[in-house]
């Protein structure tokens, strides 16, 4: 028999245990715009609307619009658009696997050539909430500064074509320009990446990019726009070609890009809305006055951590995160790490238990059924989830010696080739500067350091740079694993 081809049309012939929309997808109208529509996106917020939308019929009123900007997101686009926007979401845990068909996503655009049918939707007063999820590198900020880079090529161009603007900070500040002008109601700016004050950078970030543009933009959107802070968890690897062929050898559903993820999921924002806002709370978001302690809480205990990990273990040769979680060495660093080092450097994170969130990361990382790559990891994590933690604790007066091996297993895989010498692909803005860095310092990290933008006057302190030099030494001289049970040994974990 031959699998179901997803679509409206088909969804009747889908039967348990996959769970299916208990309203018409149909019957969705889009309220929300969402800018860089990717796995993450489908897993997290898109999956959270469409649970609210299975409890309260009115909130079918707040479907998603969903809009790729880059050229790869061409093939997302292409492939649900024949699927009317539905997607199977695959959340496993220890105990199984649950697989629901998501309905909550309106209409897909793709936006990588042209702007204008996205400034189109945005122009529909419909829309209240433009969200985004473009990674760190979608914002177009100067590394050293961490504002808007006027230089960058994204931002250069967008100045010079304004009304047909190709980044994502030009998008919002033009849709705020095409509101303004028509006398139209704002809408709120919702940042779900995982940035530091995510919202305070876009609001920066925008506000610049308008003023740049004149007319008394910024001051507008200034006086109307919120930027909302987030704080977004949910572990989602890149979906494989083995999980299209699970999904229609078990399930019977052939879906050109399902999502899968973790069966864990944490979503906190602040509840700062100009129009109104799904219910959300409903269906497992927290609304907080400041998200401010719970990111830091997740920056620095789950985004160092998983930085640390998948740093050494792709050079230990580990392929995924829950596969270098096994070794034993690995599961006591990162425990030593989060309770030594980057948990001291947390304020009181309202109604969490750390000692709790600690061990749930830990099986979180090891759970087998989510084949995370370190690979991911490494490409995805900014530098900061490392640099931050260790300028606070040095602050604080106390010991960087983990912190200072988890960078310094990152200095030894951007000089891009592991310790049998096979090339690691490293993808980073900066990537050839750090490959000649790296080459250029080789045990020594004071090249590496010496890169202003990322370290700043960091590179520079002794009590920095002399961990990070024997740690990479040892990287070199004895290998990964080696350095790993040397430091257990040293330090005691």
């Amino acid at each position: 028999m031959s699998a179901i081809e997803l679509s409206r049309r088909t969804l009747a012939a889908i039967t348990a245990p996959v769970r299916l929309p208990g309203y018409d997808p149909a019957t969705v109208v889009p309220g929300i715009v969402h800018l860089g529509f990717g796995g993450f996106h489908r897993a997290h917020m898109a999956r959270y609307t469409h649970e609210l939308m299975q409890r309260d019929l009115a909130a079918l009123s707040w479907g998603i619009v969903g809009a790729g900007l880059l050229p790869a997101d061409k093939r997302m686009h292409d492939a649900m658009v024949p699927q009317d926007a539905l997607y199977t979401l695959i959340e496993r845990g220890a105990g199984g696997e649950a697989v629901s068909v998501i309905g909550s996503v309106a209409r897909i655009i793709y936006a990588g050539e042209s702007s204008a049918a996205l400034l189109a939707e945005l122009d529909n007063p419909a829309i209240r909430i433009a969200s985004l999820t473009v990674t760190e590198n979608g914002y177009c900020l100067d590394p050293a500064t961490r504002r808007l880079d006027p230089g960058h090529p994204a931002i250069r161009q967008d100045l010079a074509t304004p009304e047909s603007p190709r980044s994502a900070i030009g998008i919002l500040v033009e849709a705020c320009r095409r509101r303004r002008a028509a006398a139209g109601a704002p809408f709120t700016a919702l940042s779900c990446d995982n940035i530091q004050h995510n919202g305070d950078v876009l609001r920066e970030a925008v506000l610049t990019l308008a003023e740049l543009r004149g007319s008394g933009l910024a001051g507008w959107i200034a006086a109307h726009v919120p930027f909302p802070n987030t704080m977004v968890d949910r572990i989602t690897p890149v979906t494989a070609p083995e999980d299209i062929a699970h999904l229609e050898r078990r399930y019977g559903i052939a879906d050109r890009w399902p999502v899968v993820c973790e069966d864990f999921t944490q979503w906190v924002i602040e509840d700062r809305f100009a129009a109104g806002r799904p219910a959300w709370e409903q269906v497992g978001a927290q609304f907080v006055p400041d998200v401010a302690p719970y990111e830091m809480m997740k920056l620095r205990l789950l985004n160092g951590s998983h930085l640390a990990v998948a740093a050494l273990g792709r050079l230990c040769g580990y392929t995924y995160i829950d596969e270098t979680m096994a070794d034993p060495l690995f599961r006591r660093y990162m425990a030593a790490l989060m309770d030594r080092e980057t948990g001291p450097t947390l304020p009181d994170v309202p109604r969490i238990d750390l000692a709790d969130y600690k061990r749930t990361l830990i099986a979180r990382f090891a759970n087998p059924a989510i084949k995370d790559t370190v690979e991911r990891v490494n490409t995805d994590a900014p530098l900061n989830v490392l640099v931050v933690p260790i300028t606070a604790r040095l602050e604080q007066g106390g010991s960087i010696d983990l912190l200072a091996l988890a960078l310094a297993g990152w200095m030894r895989r951007v000089r891009g080739d592991d310790e049998q010498g096979r090339p690691i692909d490293v993808r980073h803005p900066m990537a050839a500067l750090l490959r000649q860095k790296a080459e250029e310092g080789g045990q020594d990290p004071a090249p590496l350091l010496s890169i202003r933008p990322l370290f700043g006057l960091l590179g520079t302190d002794a009590r920095l740079t002399v961990p990070v030099r024997k740690w990479l030494g040892s990287l070199y001289e004895v290998g990964s694993h080696r350095t790993l049970e040397r430091a257990a040994v040293e330090l005691g974990f």
